[in-house]
């Protein structure tokens, strides 16, 4: 999928129109994010307006539950507010076991597709157990945009397996293995490589990398939220990419934007989240 406009076309192809429970909807940018998905026809919105955000969060909770909306979306409510019912709230949407973590996909100019990466936002410094989780979110992610065979890069700064200096790489070859054995399904995974040889062909023919991931990752998986939280930042900064996220983990998508995020990436992570449609892996 090469870019957002692709993303559009799927969910119109598709007749995809999921209901989505929008918390406190009384900021513009929200309300201009819902109103133009809703005409675009791939959300049915669920207007949550209640003076007790506490009360509103929990509605909103209560009926993905009862299975009444297919998302969730953040509106003028604090973050925290929200995650606490998803996680708690009568049992909460998280199920026993599962990993909450943030999911990004980014149009950037000049690259030739969609790029998806975890984790920016959520999981300060994955266990092995949570990188593998996340390495599922993100083959979910993809095959839900019509990728049969995703290529999913582990980033680090290095080519090389480096437990004493880089004690995350030491886990990254049990992934691959894992990855080769077919228990993610159809898909290829590699690392360490860093971003640019992961994104680039000619990066990784120069370094001279026998890498199957062949510089066409559809995913990156960073190390910790430091790597990614600086990625995140600087390809809108730098590159003006075009961002959409969502959480994935609980039984229904979560759009938990920021207060700064724009219009246009609330739009979008709306229809990020659509195209996903459940939570499950």
């Amino acid at each position: 999928m090469k870019n957002f406009d692709e993303l559009k076309n799927l969910l119109r192809a598709q007749n995809i129109c999921r209901r989505v429970a929008v918390v406190s909807p009384r900021d513009p940018s929200t309300i201009e994010a819902v109103k133009r998905a809703a005409a675009d026809g791939f959300i049915e919105p669920v207007m949550i307006e209640d003076d007790n955000l506490q009360s509103a969060a929990e509605r909103a909770v209560t009926l993905a539950q009862n299975g009444e909306v297919d998302m969730l979306m953040k509106g003028l409510i604090p973050s925290e507010v929200l995650l606490k019912a998803i996680l708690r709230y009568n049992g909460g949407l998280l199920p026993q076991g599962r990993l909450l973590t943030h999911v990004g996909c980014a149009q950037i100019p000049g690259h030739n597709h969609l790029l998806i990466y975890t984790d920016a936002a959520v999981i300060p410094f994955p266990t092995q157990e949570q990188r593998i989780d996340q390495v599922k979110y993100v083959i979910q992610l993809c095959r839900a945009l019509g990728i049969d065979e995703p290529k999913v890069s582990l980033i680090h700064c290095s080519e090389e397996v480096d437990e004493r200096h880089f004690p995350y790489t030491g886990g990254y070859p049990e992934i691959v293995k894992m990855a080769e054995q077919g228990e993610f399904g159809p898909c290829i995974v590699d690392g360490p490589l860093d971003v640019k040889t992961s994104c680039s062909p000619e990066s990784m023919k120069l370094k001279g990398i026998p890498s199957p991931i062949a510089g066409m990752a559809n995913a990156l998986v960073f190390p910790n939220i430091e790597a990614g939280n600086a990625f995140h930042k600087t390809i809108t900064l730098f590159a003006h990419a075009i961002l959409s996220s969502i959480l994935m983990g609980p039984t229904v998508p979560v759009v938990l934007p920021s207060r700064a995020d724009s219009p246009e990436t609330k739009y979008l992570s709306l229809a990020l989240a659509s195209a996903l449609g459940t939570g499950k892996v």
